[in-house]
């Protein structure tokens, strides 16, 4: 069974940083690309990053280039997204997930992904 599971979330005050962890179990993570999404109150959930499996390659969203990125420890199972500058429009539950087949790239698109993780809050105070 494929698990993934977040943390690192909490309450920040504008212009800290927090650094989001996702540990994934039941695949082999060295082979599946990863990415972050984020969803605010009376929102869609949106694209936040991606990373290719290798961690070769990856991609942001046009709201965190620049403030956010996304790395990857394959001998630790472990995707992190570390988020600085934060901004009070940054407060979401943030999710991590894991691509539907291996050796893809670092998709933008929910479908490219099957697994979730329950999602960690964050919370930025102006």
């Amino acid at each position: 069974q494929v698990q993934l599971v977040e943390s690192g979330g909490g309450l920040v005050q504008a212009g800290g940083s927090l650094r989001l962890s996702c540990v994934v179990s039941g695949r082999r993570f060295s082979r599946y690309a990863m990415a972050w999404f984020r969803q605010a109150p009376g929102k869609e959930r949106e694209f936040v990053a991606a990373i290719t499996w290798s961690g070769g390659r990856s991609q942001h969203a046009e709201p965190v280039k620049g403030r956010f990125l996304i790395s990857r420890d394959n001998a630790k199972n472990t995707v992190y997204l570390q988020m600085n500058s934060l901004k009070p429009e940054d407060t979401a539950v943030y999710f991590c997930a894991v691509a539907r087949e291996p050796w893809g790239l670092d998709y933008v698109r929910e479908i490219e992904y099957d697994y979730w993780g329950q999602g960690t809050q964050v919370t930025v105070s102006s």
